[in-house]
């Protein structure tokens, strides 16, 4: 028995036009050209970068062959295994490792707990007081670096790791980003969970930080990548070799094998790539924790 036999007067879904409407083409055009655009951009930003790794597999002579050559007559995939035995990147990444997490876990700790405070917590003072706070992203570093390192060497923890952690243990952007984001949580969870006999920690370890994984993430990728990427303050503060990042291991590098350059580019590469893979492994959360951290709830 058909839907038409069983209620008379149905419409059958074959008698059902697409419900589609008419495209103009200058909205296919537009489409087209941004696409197409985009994907030009796209290949104008990563052209630098594809070709590094072109070059880091050329002969010597032909990284700076003019006319330019993209691809080596012979691959040198062997560079990769050289640069672990002509230079100490073993220690170079190990040291940027552990800064780089070390960093990232101390100001993704601090920023959401201070942000909690700023945000859930209400005293005097406060909106003054966070206001003072950010007011610091806009003074440069290089205004007071040299204030701090008078001060860590007279503590003596010049040239020590301590240096590189206290320094970047705290961040007044990452306050910045997660209080932007836990204004976005009602304030209804908060009381209710006061109500239950929750502590401000406990409210915050419990409720706030489970609801914070895309901005805790963003937060994480932004901060890793800018502690792997530091260069001024390992230069300023470490002096011993064995306490050196890939940035300043890259460096020595360069002075050392100044004409080489397929290794130099493939000592590039390699301070690149866990960066990379760091970003496109929490891409999704980077994207979504940055989105909901302007929005206003």
């Amino acid at each position: 028995m058909t839907a038409q036999t069983a209620f008379p007067g149905a419409v059958s879904s074959a008698d059902v036009p697409f419900n589609k409407k008419p495209v103009s083409p200058a909205k296919v055009i537009g489409t087209v050209i941004g696409y197409a655009s985009m994907i030009l951009c796209s290949l104008f930003i990563l052209l630098p970068f594809i070709w590094m790794v072109l070059a880091s597999v050329k002969p010597n002579n032909e990284v700076f062959m003019v006319p330019m050559k993209w691809l080596p007559s012979v691959w040198h995939w062997e560079n990769y295994a050289n640069i672990w035995t002509d230079s100490s990147m073993l220690l170079w990444v190990g040291n940027t490792v552990f800064f780089a997490i070390c960093v990232t876990f101390l100001q993704v700790f601090t920023g959401s707990f201070a942000a909690y405070g700023f945000s859930k917590i209400r005293f005097r003072g406060r909106n003054t007081l966070f206001l003072i706070y950010i007011a610091t992203m806009a003074v440069p570093w290089q205004a007071y670096m040299i204030p701090q390192f008078k001060m860590l060497s007279a503590i003596g923890l010049a040239d020590t790791r301590w240096s590189i952690i206290l320094l970047q243990a705290f961040g007044a952007f990452g306050v910045f980003m997660m209080k932007q984001f836990y204004d976005t949580i009602p304030e209804e969870l908060s009381e209710a969970a006061r109500l239950d006999g929750l502590s401000e920690f406990g409210i915050y370890r419990k409720v706030i930080l489970p609801l914070s994984g895309p901005s805790i993430a963003a937060l994480g990728i932004i901060t890793f990548t800018n502690t792997w990427n530091d260069y001024m303050g390992p230069l300023i503060y470490l002096r011993s070799p064995d306490l050196y990042t890939i940035q300043l291991g890259l460096k020595t590098f360069i002075s050392q094998n100044s004409a080489d350059y397929a290794m130099i580019m493939t000592g590039s590469v390699m301070s690149v790539l866990p960066i990379l893979i760091v970003f496109l492994l929490g891409q999704r959360q980077f994207i979504e924790g940055i989105a909901t951290s302007g929005m206003k709830g």
